[in-house]
């Protein structure tokens, strides 16, 4: 039933990929109101699961010391992915003439990206029902910007709209291999679940702190921020609640 559960979960958040084709029916401006209060939902999710849900169960099954020691080494992980990546986009997108780089190394990345969410995703399971719901919902709300932005870079690099979104749903699969490989690899290490969770939530720390928070930030409206506040904390709210409510 785990099993189960870890690959409808997975393929799921794999579909998300698919979510470019709202770009051919919305407009730019409706699309960037819709991610206005997506990207602060997202935000209070993330960094919901993180300390509502995942150091919590860490704890559970390692010591809280070595949790918080995973959190960090989750963040630098994801800091040195996210440099290497943002390094060779950059060194692509100079070379006019040579797009397509561009648009793999957003595949590559994006495709381990998704392979460490699959992880999340089945660890989360492998604890309990609820912690699994909580963590798809959150890498589900943080993949939806996500998907849109690499869909456009997929476009910038040359792909057709087609190959654009064929491309970004096989690298989204990363997340179903993830998924299964750590489901059966699981039992390797003892309470190999846990210090998963605590990684993982490093990792959610670091997306909603390095790149979800600066994009809040660049509103400076007291009203629009107000706005953002209260969709973020919403987004923690919901977190805790269905965690709370499916203990």
């Amino acid at each position: 039933m785990v099993l189960e559960l870890i690959v409808a979960a997975t393929v799921l958040v794999s579909l998300i990929s698919l979510i470019g084709i709202v770009l051919v029916f919305l407009g730019k401006k409706r699309i960037d109101e819709i991610l206005f209060f997506l990207i602060s939902f997202s935000t209070g999710t993330l960094l919901g699961a993180a300390l509502f849900d995942l150091l919590p169960e860490a704890s559970k099954g390692i010591d809280i010391s070595a949790a918080l020691e995973l959190a960090f080494v989750g963040i630098i992980v994801a800091f040195v992915m996210e440099k290497i990546i943002h390094w060779h986009h950059h060194h692509a997108a100079r070379e006019r003439e040579h797009t397509h780089p561009l648009g793999m190394l957003t595949l590559v990345g994006d495709a381990f990206h998704n392979f460490f969410d699959g992880v999340a995703i089945a660890a989360a399971f492998l604890v309990n029902v609820p912690l699994g719901l909580t963590t798809t919902l959150a890498i589900a709300l943080h993949e939806i910007p996500q998907e849109i932005g690499d869909f456009g870079l997929l476009l910038f690099s040359g792909y057709t709209k087609k190959k654009a979104l064929a491309f970004n749903f096989l690298s989204a699969l990363a997340a179903v291999a993830g998924g299964v490989l750590f489901f059966f690899f699981s039992g390797a290490v003892l309470h190999m679940e846990s210090y998963a969770l605590a990684f993982t939530a490093g990792m959610f720390i670091y997306i909603a702190s390095a790149d979800l928070l600066p994009e809040i930030h660049k509103e400076k409206r007291a009203k629009s921020s107000a706005l953002q506040l209260f969709f973020l904390l919403l987004g923690a709210f919901a977190i805790w609640l269905i965690a709370r409510t499916l203990e």
